[in-house]
């Protein structure tokens, strides 16, 4: 094989609003907790059982970053589509190396999509939702398209 690829899909609930920081240069970044969880019957008691993930996300990429920030809370269903990483770090207390694995979206790479219901959203009164660069809430159907099965051109 002559390259490689590392790319991670996940949807999820956000365990947790989005906490959003800044790096030392400046530069924004946001952090997301997403759970992601797989139920399956016990073959020997029958019994349901789940087992829940939970991920760190990391969002470099400013536009989804200010995506997350403005519409995404506890609870939250979403989309996610990433790298994975390690990074080390010296813990200042102990003067140990830590390591953690985080799922990453990189400036211009990686994808968020909000999913689920309607009720979801927060400023669900179809109030402008304002930002430092002042951008519009995306707008919110009341009720279904009508389409015309003779109007699909396939």
């Amino acid at each position: 094989m002559s390259g490689s690829i590392n790319k991670v899909i996940l949807v999820g609930n956000l365990g947790r609003d989005p906490e959003v920081g800044a790096l030392q240069n400046g530069d924004r970044v946001v952090r997301l907790s997403i759970a992601t969880s797989e139920k399956w019957k016990d073959k020997s008691s029958g019994e349901p059982r789940e087992r829940t993930e939970w991920h760190r996300v990391v969002i470099f990429n400013e536009p989804v970053g200010r995506i997350a920030e403005q519409y995404l809370q506890k609870g939250s269903t979403v989309y996610i589509e990433g790298q994975l990483q390690t990074r080390k770090w010296t813990d200042q207390e102990s003067g140990q190396d830590r390591w953690t694995t985080e799922i990453v979206l990189q400036r211009y790479k990686g994808e968020l999509t909000l999913l689920g219901s309607r009720n979801q959203l927060p400023n669900n009164n179809n109030e402008q939702v304002s930002s430092n660069n002042e951008q519009e809430k995306p707008k919110v159907l009341d009720e279904p398209l009508s389409i015309d099965d003779d109007e699909i051109p396939f």
